[in-house]
């Protein structure tokens, strides 16, 4: 979406309130679009923001012409300060990832008795079935006539 323009893109990234939200301006007419909005994000304090164009192989390359950063003033109350300050890694409150399903449930008496029960039918039936071919095998090597 945002290679090969005449025109500059932008990008605004904003955490408020533990209140993570992306922009982008990809059209160059001063209108933003959402791109992401994500509440209960919870950042610890004390690291520094850094940004970086290379992308490995450099098979894009993306400039950075200007960063503008901005520390907010927003009233807390006390209990707000203690919580944010007790962040020691980040974390996203109710955040349900891809491929983070719930956990099964584990199996049931009756269940778990009729699977092992099919697999040790299958088993025998297939033992059954290798005897009776290596037997016909077998006869048929030995009437061969010389």
């Amino acid at each position: 979406m945002v290679r090969n323009l005449n025109h500059d893109t932008f990008l605004v990234i904003r955490y408020v309130k533990r209140r993570l939200t992306v922009l982008l301006d990809i059209d160059g007419k001063h209108e933003w679009r959402e791109c992401l909005d994500v509440p209960g994000v919870r950042l610890p304090r004390g690291y520094f923001f850094g940004t970086s164009s290379v992308t490995g192989d450099l098979s894009d390359n993306h400039d950075i012409i200007s960063l503008k950063l901005y520390q907010l003033t927003v009233e807390r109350t006390p209990e707000e300060e203690k919580r944010d300050r007790e962040v020691f890694l980040p974390v996203v409150d109710n955040l349900k990832l891809p491929g983070m399903e719930a956990p099964l449930e584990p199996l049931s008496g009756l269940a778990l008795f009729l699977i092992v029960f099919f697999s040790l039918v299958a088993i025998v039936f297939a033992i059954v079935i290798g005897i009776i071919v290596y037997n016909k095998w077998q006869e048929q090597s030995r009437k061969h006539f010389y």
